[in-house]
Protein backbone atom coordinates (compact mmCIF):
# COMPACT_ATOMS: atom_id res chain seq x y z
CA UNK A 1 0.00 0.00 0.00
CA UNK A 2 2.87 2.36 0.75
CA UNK A 3 4.30 1.76 -2.72
CA UNK A 4 1.00 2.74 -4.32
CA UNK A 5 0.88 5.93 -2.27
CA UNK A 6 4.43 6.89 -3.26
CA UNK A 7 3.75 6.32 -6.96
CA UNK A 8 0.57 8.39 -7.02
CA UNK A 9 1.96 11.45 -5.20
CA UNK A 10 3.88 12.82 -8.25
CA UNK A 11 0.79 12.29 -10.43
CA UNK A 12 -1.33 14.27 -7.98
CA UNK A 13 1.17 17.14 -8.07
CA UNK A 14 1.28 17.05 -11.86
CA UNK A 15 -2.49 17.14 -12.14
CA UNK A 16 -2.66 20.13 -9.79
CA UNK A 17 -0.06 21.97 -11.87
CA UNK A 18 -1.94 21.15 -15.08
CA UNK A 19 -5.09 22.54 -13.48
CA UNK A 20 -3.32 25.78 -12.58
CA UNK A 21 -1.94 26.13 -16.12
CA UNK A 22 -5.28 25.46 -17.79
CA UNK A 23 -6.90 28.30 -19.77
CA UNK A 24 -10.16 27.04 -18.25
CA UNK A 25 -9.09 28.20 -14.78
CA UNK A 26 -11.67 30.93 -14.04
CA UNK A 27 -9.30 33.84 -13.45
CA UNK A 28 -9.76 35.77 -16.70
CA UNK A 29 -6.28 35.44 -18.17
CA UNK A 30 -7.71 35.01 -21.66
CA UNK A 31 -9.10 38.56 -21.61
CA UNK A 32 -5.67 40.27 -21.53
CA UNK A 33 -3.05 40.78 -24.24
CA UNK A 34 -0.47 42.61 -22.08
CA UNK A 35 0.17 45.30 -24.67
CA UNK A 36 0.22 42.96 -27.68
CA UNK A 37 -3.04 44.36 -29.03
CA UNK A 38 -1.56 47.87 -28.97
CA UNK A 39 1.54 46.56 -30.77
CA UNK A 40 -0.75 45.17 -33.46
CA UNK A 41 -2.70 48.44 -33.66
CA UNK A 42 0.52 50.42 -34.21
CA UNK A 43 1.77 47.92 -36.85
CA UNK A 44 4.70 46.72 -34.73
CA UNK A 45 3.31 43.18 -34.87
CA UNK A 46 1.63 42.20 -38.14
CA UNK A 47 2.93 38.71 -38.97
CA UNK A 48 3.53 35.34 -37.35
CA UNK A 49 7.27 36.01 -37.22
CA UNK A 50 6.81 39.40 -35.55
CA UNK A 51 4.33 37.95 -33.04
CA UNK A 52 6.77 35.17 -32.16
CA UNK A 53 9.64 37.63 -31.71
CA UNK A 54 7.47 39.91 -29.58
CA UNK A 55 6.41 37.13 -27.22
CA UNK A 56 9.87 35.59 -26.99
CA UNK A 57 11.29 39.00 -26.07
CA UNK A 58 8.54 39.49 -23.51
CA UNK A 59 9.30 36.09 -21.98
CA UNK A 60 13.04 36.78 -21.68
CA UNK A 61 13.07 40.49 -20.86
CA UNK A 62 9.93 40.83 -18.76
CA UNK A 63 8.48 37.59 -17.44
CA UNK A 64 11.78 35.93 -16.48
CA UNK A 65 13.05 39.00 -14.63
CA UNK A 66 9.74 39.92 -13.00
CA UNK A 67 6.85 37.51 -12.39
CA UNK A 68 8.89 34.31 -12.58
CA UNK A 69 11.59 35.79 -10.34
CA UNK A 70 8.91 36.80 -7.82
CA UNK A 71 7.42 33.30 -7.94
CA UNK A 72 10.78 31.69 -7.26
CA UNK A 73 10.93 33.61 -3.97
CA UNK A 74 7.23 33.59 -3.10
CA UNK A 75 6.80 29.81 -3.21
CA UNK A 76 9.33 29.12 -0.41
CA UNK A 77 7.94 32.11 1.49
CA UNK A 78 4.47 30.53 1.51
CA UNK A 79 5.94 27.16 2.49
CA UNK A 80 7.80 28.80 5.38
CA UNK A 81 4.74 30.88 6.40
CA UNK A 82 6.89 34.01 6.12
CA UNK A 83 4.15 36.63 6.21
CA UNK A 84 6.47 39.64 6.03
CA UNK A 85 8.26 38.26 2.98
CA UNK A 86 4.96 37.50 1.26
CA UNK A 87 3.72 41.05 1.91
CA UNK A 88 7.03 42.49 0.68
CA UNK A 89 6.90 40.57 -2.60
CA UNK A 90 3.24 41.42 -3.18
CA UNK A 91 3.95 45.12 -2.62
CA UNK A 92 6.83 44.95 -5.08
CA UNK A 93 4.55 43.56 -7.79
CA UNK A 94 2.00 46.31 -7.20
CA UNK A 95 4.62 49.04 -7.24
CA UNK A 96 6.35 47.89 -10.42
CA UNK A 97 3.38 47.52 -12.78
CA UNK A 98 4.11 50.25 -15.30
CA UNK A 99 0.56 51.10 -16.39
CA UNK A 100 -2.87 51.13 -14.81
CA UNK A 101 -3.97 48.31 -17.14
CA UNK A 102 -1.11 46.02 -16.16
CA UNK A 103 -1.72 46.69 -12.48
CA UNK A 104 -5.47 46.12 -12.87
CA UNK A 105 -4.76 42.81 -14.62
CA UNK A 106 -2.54 41.56 -11.80
CA UNK A 107 -5.06 42.64 -9.16
CA UNK A 108 -8.09 41.17 -10.94
CA UNK A 109 -6.41 37.82 -11.60
CA UNK A 110 -5.10 37.78 -8.03
CA UNK A 111 -8.59 38.33 -6.61
CA UNK A 112 -10.07 35.70 -8.92
CA UNK A 113 -7.46 33.11 -7.95
CA UNK A 114 -8.07 33.96 -4.29
CA UNK A 115 -11.76 33.18 -4.78
CA UNK A 116 -10.82 29.93 -6.51
CA UNK A 117 -8.62 29.03 -3.53
CA UNK A 118 -11.50 29.68 -1.13
CA UNK A 119 -13.46 26.89 -2.84
CA UNK A 120 -10.68 24.31 -2.82
CA UNK A 121 -8.53 22.52 -0.28
CA UNK A 122 -5.33 23.78 -1.88
CA UNK A 123 -4.62 26.43 0.79
CA UNK A 124 -5.31 26.59 4.51
CA UNK A 125 -7.72 29.14 6.03
CA UNK A 126 -4.74 30.92 7.60
CA UNK A 127 -2.99 31.23 4.22
CA UNK A 128 -6.16 32.43 2.52
CA UNK A 129 -6.67 34.96 5.31
CA UNK A 130 -3.13 36.26 4.88
CA UNK A 131 -3.55 36.64 1.12
CA UNK A 132 -6.92 38.34 1.56
CA UNK A 133 -5.41 40.91 3.92
CA UNK A 134 -3.09 42.02 1.13
CA UNK A 135 -4.11 43.60 -2.15
CA UNK A 136 -3.42 40.22 -3.72
CA UNK A 137 -1.57 40.09 -7.02
CA UNK A 138 -1.65 37.17 -9.41
CA UNK A 139 1.99 36.04 -8.89
CA UNK A 140 1.51 35.83 -5.11
CA UNK A 141 -1.83 34.06 -5.40
CA UNK A 142 -0.38 31.61 -7.92
CA UNK A 143 2.60 31.01 -5.65
CA UNK A 144 0.22 30.06 -2.83
CA UNK A 145 -1.72 27.65 -5.05
CA UNK A 146 1.45 26.13 -6.46
CA UNK A 147 3.25 25.84 -3.12
CA UNK A 148 0.66 23.34 -1.88
CA UNK A 149 1.16 20.93 -4.79
CA UNK A 150 4.42 19.54 -3.44
CA UNK A 151 6.08 20.18 -6.79
CA UNK A 152 9.52 21.75 -7.08
CA UNK A 153 9.84 25.50 -7.53
CA UNK A 154 11.16 24.90 -11.04
CA UNK A 155 8.08 22.87 -12.02
CA UNK A 156 5.82 25.57 -10.57
CA UNK A 157 7.58 28.25 -12.62
CA UNK A 158 7.35 26.12 -15.76
CA UNK A 159 3.62 25.81 -15.14
CA UNK A 160 3.15 29.57 -14.71
CA UNK A 161 5.17 30.33 -17.84
CA UNK A 162 3.31 27.81 -19.99
CA UNK A 163 -0.07 29.13 -18.81
CA UNK A 164 1.09 32.64 -19.73
CA UNK A 165 2.30 31.43 -23.13
CA UNK A 166 -1.00 29.75 -23.98
CA UNK A 167 -3.00 32.87 -23.13
CA UNK A 168 -0.64 35.15 -25.08
CA UNK A 169 -0.68 32.91 -28.16
CA UNK A 170 -4.48 32.99 -28.12
CA UNK A 171 -4.30 36.79 -27.90
CA UNK A 172 -1.98 36.82 -30.93
CA UNK A 173 -4.28 34.53 -32.91
CA UNK A 174 -7.21 36.88 -32.32
CA UNK A 175 -5.50 40.25 -32.64
CA UNK A 176 -2.91 39.88 -35.45
CA UNK A 177 -4.88 37.75 -36.59
CA UNK A 178 -3.25 34.37 -37.15
CA UNK A 179 -4.40 30.85 -37.89
CA UNK A 180 -4.33 28.02 -35.38
CA UNK A 181 -1.30 26.39 -37.04
CA UNK A 182 0.66 29.65 -36.77
CA UNK A 183 -0.36 29.84 -33.12
CA UNK A 184 0.94 26.34 -32.50
CA UNK A 185 4.27 27.19 -34.12
CA UNK A 186 4.61 30.24 -31.86
CA UNK A 187 3.67 28.16 -28.81
CA UNK A 188 6.31 25.60 -29.82
CA UNK A 189 8.96 28.35 -29.92
CA UNK A 190 7.87 29.69 -26.55
CA UNK A 191 7.85 26.20 -25.03
CA UNK A 192 11.42 25.67 -26.20
CA UNK A 193 12.49 28.97 -24.61
CA UNK A 194 10.64 28.61 -21.31
CA UNK A 195 13.13 26.28 -19.50
CA UNK A 196 15.99 28.76 -19.97
CA UNK A 197 13.77 31.62 -18.80
CA UNK A 198 12.87 29.64 -15.69
CA UNK A 199 16.53 28.86 -15.00
CA UNK A 200 17.29 32.57 -15.28
CA UNK A 201 14.41 33.48 -12.95
CA UNK A 202 15.52 31.03 -10.28
CA UNK A 203 18.89 32.80 -10.11
CA UNK A 204 17.61 36.39 -9.89
CA UNK A 205 18.31 37.97 -6.46
CA UNK A 206 16.17 40.74 -5.01
CA UNK A 207 18.36 43.59 -6.23
CA UNK A 208 18.27 42.34 -9.84
CA UNK A 209 14.55 41.67 -10.05
CA UNK A 210 12.94 44.22 -12.37
CA UNK A 211 9.91 45.10 -14.50
CA UNK A 212 11.58 47.69 -16.72
CA UNK A 213 10.12 47.37 -20.23
CA UNK A 214 9.70 50.92 -21.59
CA UNK A 215 8.04 50.13 -24.93
CA UNK A 216 5.69 47.65 -23.32
CA UNK A 217 4.71 50.29 -20.76
CA UNK A 218 4.15 52.91 -23.48
CA UNK A 219 2.00 50.58 -25.57
CA UNK A 220 0.03 49.51 -22.51
CA UNK A 221 -0.69 53.17 -21.69
CA UNK A 222 -1.72 53.80 -25.31
CA UNK A 223 -4.01 50.77 -25.18
CA UNK A 224 -5.99 52.42 -22.38
CA UNK A 225 -7.34 54.97 -24.89
CA UNK A 226 -7.23 52.81 -28.01
CA UNK A 227 -10.37 53.30 -30.09
CA UNK A 228 -11.25 49.65 -30.66
CA UNK A 229 -10.16 46.84 -28.35
CA UNK A 230 -10.67 43.11 -27.96
CA UNK A 231 -8.67 42.81 -24.76
CA UNK A 232 -8.52 44.51 -21.37
CA UNK A 233 -4.77 45.17 -21.60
Amino acid sequence: MQAISDSTAPAASLLQLMWLASPALPIGGFSYSEGLEAAVDTARVTTESEAATWLLDQLELNLARCDLAVLSQAIPAWQAADASRIAELNAWVLQTRESSELRAQSEQMGRSLLEWLRNHTTATPVQIGLLAELQPTYPLAFALAASATGASARDCLLTYAFGWAENMVQAAIKSVPLGQSAGQRILSALTAAIPAAVTQALLVPDHQRQAFSPMLAILSAQHEVQYSRLFRS
